[in-house]
């Protein structure tokens, strides 16, 4: 027998045919929404998910103020069930809708209700209901609407009948693409979607994450033949696949029916190799495609080496949610920038903003120079628990990673660290991942590298370095990984997972892992390497992505002169403004002072406005203050009061 323990009076609930779907709990204007979220939340232990109550098909919360409105999906686990996934309504250019006549009036509107209920709500593999943010359902929305319009007007295979997604870097671009792709197999006309990625690690996790989405939703495949095979398939219609992959497979086949179908293509990260051999034979072979790219970093003119931009490729851009948007709807963090001149010696070289002085510098008479090496190594392992917070007492804190130059700025850092803690009782756990890059043509300004699993393309020297690397990793954790190529990819998957799980404090890396991985732990990046516009937001990103109350922001440490570089990329991808909402100022520009570069103001530090106030008020006993003042003026009034008229 089940003996009710609690009397809950809800606020409002809204029926779906019958069913309760959407909750609402109200507040009085004035009063916190956080205890709105408070209450739900309890109402969700004590009585909404008690057996036999029609309360667990609740899909969506409402909560609300007043003046502040929010939705969240119904997700019982405490461990998603946080108040920083409630989120705020918005327009589409991303104008919050926070007083809750107008959430009413546009949220509860039926259509747009139903359709966050039955097209942008997702449960995961492990039952977690994900309700998506306003700009992801926009831009899945303006995706849909260009494939109809498009197929309608037969105007399919040129940029009118595509478009690129600006969404920034960690607004959960994978969720939205994921239902993009979805919702486009459900269009009578598509017969294929695929998802492009650049590299096999972005093409293993991407498949990992769709699969968490739905299981068995998507084809993967090892090799290009298995790509040709998964084309016939009819189980499903979405493929994921490298972009290297498909460029074997339209070189290798002359004609395949899958040319002449009505095909979605979705690019992950769209500023990158889209431009190249790939893109001239996809519109040589495809004869109906409709093609989209996502990005946190378009290439624009100013960016662009050549004439080519993400606008040109893709067509016009179709949504955008920028990393200021990000930040004020709190699902990015701030940067916190130190620009770190600790080595005298060699400022002059690490300041040069000439891009050919630099790369004649990489050598080890200059920024390779022993010394520079091991100062840099001393002052990360010196500073090291101060920037991860591995201070407090009890707490795990975080963990970090350096970008280096080249696979030789890789090993001479590797070979310093080890060097350093040999008579250190709790060294740090350092790991280092490299391989071969292609030297091939950049496309933009700041491209970083594409470092694929071409192991064997390696020279000798750095083979045997990464056979070190690895062997002693495998003696760390008892792994068994080699060089090879397969043993190669196996260490990547294992070194991402240790890296999110904290069992590597500090990872070493040329290009891998500076772009598409996501590691919440991760707070602190350590540079050496001559960043530039998307190149630099991509690394910076690593560090921002929301994870306790303790990361406040993401931790970059550069050993070079980025700061120009810096205000550039952020100026490029947002406005002169931006700069002030992405960037937290340093602790020693709050104690010197500083000139802001977007306006050119100068902001007095907080030693100049001590000493100025020494100045003023030399005796402090003599400052009057208000708790004298205020007896004085009631004793005047009351005198005064006393006076007859």
């Amino acid at each position: 027998m089940c003996v009710r323990r609690w009397a809950n009076r809800y606020d409002v609930t809204v029926l779906v045919n019958g069913l309760p779907l959407v909750q609402i709990e109200l507040k009085k204007r004035g009063v916190a929404i956080r205890e709105a979220f408070n209450q739900v939340h309890r109402y969700s232990k004590e009585s909404l998910n008690t057996d036999n109550s029609l309360f667990k098909y609740l899909q969506l919360f409402v909560i609300s103020n007043g003046t502040d409105s929010r939705y969240f999906a119904n997700t019982t686990q405490r461990n998603k069930n946080s108040f920083d996934f409630t989120m705020n309504w918005a327009k589409s250019d991303n104008g919050l809708i926070k007083d809750l006549k107008d959430f009413t009036a546009t949220f509860f509107q039926k259509q747009t209700l139903l359709n966050v209920l039955l097209h942008y709500s997702v449960f995961d593999v492990n039952d977690t209901l994900l309700a998506m943010r306003p700009y992801q359902i926009a831009a899945t929305e303006r995706i849909l609407w260009k494939i109809n319009s498009a197929y309608q007007a037969k105007n399919w295979s040129t940029s009118d009948s595509g478009g690129y997604i600006w969404h920034t870097t960690g607004s959960g671009k994978t969720l939205t693409s994921f239902k993009a792709a979805r919702l486009a197999t459900e269009l009578d006309f598509i017969d294929k979607v695929f998802f492009v990625v650049d590299r096999k690690d972005l093409d293993f996790q991407t498949m990992k994450e769709y699969q968490r989405f739905s299981p068995d939703s998507v084809n993967g495949s090892e090799s290009t033949s298995e790509l040709k095979r998964n084309l016939d398939k009819e189980d499903n219609k979405i493929v994921v696949t490298t972009i290297q992959k498909l460029n074997n497979l339209m070189k290798g086949e002359g004609d395949l029916p899958i040319y002449s179908k009505q095909v979605v293509f979705i690019f992950d990260e769209a500023h990158r190799s889209q431009f190249g051999e790939a893109q001239k034979n996809l519109k040589k072979k495809f004869k109906k495609f409709y093609q989209f790219g996502f990005t946190g970093t378009p290439i624009f003119p100013k960016n662009a080496l050549g004439a080519e931009t993400t606008g040109n490729v893709f067509g016009r851009e179709l949504h955008s949610y920028v990393i200021t948007d990000a930040i004020r709807d709190e699902k990015v963090l701030k940067f916190k920038v130190d620009y770190n001149d600790v080595r005298p010696q060699f400022k002059s070289i690490e300041a040069e903003q000439d891009e050919k002085k630099l790369t004649a510098a990489e050598n080890k008479h200059a920024l390779l120079h022993p010394n520079r090496i091991d100062e840099i190594s001393q002052y990360i392992l010196n500073n090291f628990k101060q920037k991860t917070h591995r201070q407090q007492a009890g707490g795990k804190g975080f963990n970090a990673m350096f970008a280096v130059s080249s696979v030789d700025a890789a090993k001479v850092y590797y070979e310093s660290f080890k060097n350093l803690q040999k008579e250190s009782n709790n060294p740090l756990n350092i790991a280092t991942i490299f391989s071969f890059a292609a030297n091939e043509e950049q496309n933009a300004v700041g491209d970083i590298a594409d470092e694929g699993f071409e192991i064997s393309a390696m020279d000798s020297s750095a083979k045997e370095f990464l056979s070190e690397a690895i062997a002693n990793y495998n003696a760390t954790f008892k792994t068994n990984y080699g060089v090879d190529s397969s043993g190669f990819q196996n260490y990547y998957r294992d070194l991402a997972k240790r890296v999110k799980n904290q069992e590597i404090d500090l990872l070493i890396v040329v290009g891998m892992f500076l772009t598409g991985f996501d590691a919440p732990t991760l707070n602190t990046l350590f540079v050496d390497k001559n960043l530039r516009y998307h190149g630099l937001i991509q690394a910076f990103s690593r560090t921002n992505r929301i994870y306790d109350t303790t990361k406040t922001f993401g931790n970059i440490v550069t050993f070079r002169d980025l700061e120009q570089a810096t205000v550039d990329a952020i100026t490029l991808f947002g406005d002169k403004n931006t700069k002030n909402v992405v960037l937290e100022k340093s602790y020693k520009e709050y104690m010197e002072g500083f000139t802001d570069v977007a306006t050119g103001d100068a902001r007095r530090g907080y030693l100049e406005l001590v000493e100025e106030l020494a100045q003023r008020f030399p005796d402090p006993d003599a400052i009057v203050k208000e708790k004298d003042i205020i007896p004085q003026q009631i004793q005047t009034r009351n005198q005064s009061n006393l006076i007859p008229n």
